[in-house]
């Protein structure tokens, strides 16, 4: 090499330099591409993306090849650049052009090149992909023994393997907020919602058994005057007692004897559907599956004990992903109502969860579902009215209660 002149030598070091730039550039570019873009451009049969796969699916290989090349052309590069001032200079300026050279590959091979492809990954790694092929196959004994020599130091570290396909909730949560370019709000938040399926649970959304319309079998006179007055789809029926649910009969079906004058308390006793129960803790996601897989719409929701605790309707769990529906005309008390001179009247029998998104607080739901659980939890006692307490950030004032539980409570919030 020292045969060389002096300007081939100038050459070879600037491809060097060059060669250097590649690798770093490759290097940031493999690891910063967007593997979902990646997936996508690979479905549209796309060759280049295809090839980056298949390497990001064997990293060992890929930043084995790309550091042997890396760190070859920088030692050759030391090393000419060693030759180039001892002709130019003598040896005396080795340490100075040594320090020159780091300069440069610090600039123009590292720095520049890195920052280029982390905001531009694709433009880089899809067209130096088959670079990095051609290298793994001519160099792969070398490089099989790297990646052996590194798997074996990691082995004890237990960090050998290790797979970033996997994404988290919170990560699938972070990627919807960042689309809200291409998602308008209204999807985005459906999207969210799904999100959360996993994280809410059938007796956060039921509605609780002292809440159940319901009708004795045996009483005649008040089945048939409920068929008359209800405002629901579908009426429960006990026997004799209301812990004793034995199915539900719809009002299509109902509506169908009428106009058949067929009615009569055996046929309707014809029409009633035997229950469908849903252990309690049940995940809303999965419930909604069930709802699918079983083509039921409406469920008992039961404890451990196989007691009736509440009733959910597949309704309810589509409310969760797409916002409440209007179309219930029976249900016009407002939950919370705002008051001029600052707080808010609440129902108690609201959820803790949609006191939390009505109000932007965060109250804890883990162990009662409705604001009465959570204040009789704290209290430990059926409280008088009057009362006031305080459970963070809230002030509640209880305004009315009953023998059985508390009836309407005053909120405002602690600053």
């Amino acid at each position: 090499m020292e045969s060389l002149s002096t300007f081939w030598l100038s050459v070879l070091l600037f491809a060097l330099i060059l060669a250097s730039a590649f690798f770093s550039s490759t290097e940031t570019s493999m690891m910063a591409i967007n593997r979902y873009r990646l997936k996508a451009l690979s479905a549209k049969n796309n060759a280049k993306a295809k090839r980056v796969e298949r390497l990001l699916n064997d990293i060992d290989h890929l930043i084995g090849a790309i550091l042997l090349g890396n760190n070859f052309v920088n030692i050759l590069a030391a090393s000419i650049t060693t030759i180039l001032a001892i002709k130019l200079w003598g040896e005396g300026s080795v340490i100075l052009a040594s320090l020159v050279l780091t300069l440069i590959i610090l600039i123009f091979a590292e720095t520049t090149p890195k920052t280029f492809a982390a905001k531009n990954p694709e433009k880089i790694a899809l067209p130096a992909a088959i670079v990095i092929e051609i290298l793994i196959k001519v160099f792969n004994p070398i490089i099989w023994l790297i990646s052996k020599a590194s798997q074996f130091i990691l082995k004890p570290f237990n960090l050998q393997h290790s797979n970033t396909d996997n994404i988290s909730a919170e990560e699938l949560r972070m990627a919807v907020l960042d689309a809200k370019p291409m998602i308008s709000s209204n999807y985005q938040k459906m999207l969210l919602n799904i999100i959360d399926l996993e994280k809410v649970k059938v007796e956060d959304i039921m509605v609780p058994h002292n809440e159940f319309i319901s009708v004795d079998i045996n009483n005649e006179d008040e089945l048939l005057e409920q068929f008359k007055r209800i405002q629901h789809t579908r009426l429960l029926i006990f026997d004799s007692t209301e812990d004793n649910i034995i199915g539900t009969i719809h009002m299509r079906d109902v509506a169908n004897l009428y106009a058949k004058e067929e009615i009569s308390i055996d046929a309707i006793k014809a029409l009633i559907r035997e229950p469908y129960f849903i252990p309690q803790g049940t995940r809303l996601s999965l419930q909604l599956e069930h709802f699918k897989t079983k083509k039921r719409r409406l469920g008992l929701v039961v404890d451990e004990y196989g007691e009736v605790r509440g009733l959910l309707v597949l309704e309810d769990i589509l409310e969760e992903i797409v916002g409440q529906f209007t179309s219930n005309q029976g249900e016009s008390i407002e939950e919370i109502t705002p008051q001029e001179g600052g707080g808010y009247l609440v129902d108690p029998r609201i959820s803790i969860r949609d006191l939390n998104t009505a109000l932007q607080i965060d109250l804890p739901f883990d162990s009662a579902n409705t604001l009465n659980g959570l204040i009789l939890e704290n209290l430990q006692i059926l409280p008088q009215y009057n009362l006031c307490l305080k459970i963070e950030p809230l002030i509640i004032e209880i305004l009315q209660t009953s023998k059985q539980g508390i009836k309407l409570v005053k909120i405002t919030k602690a600053y």
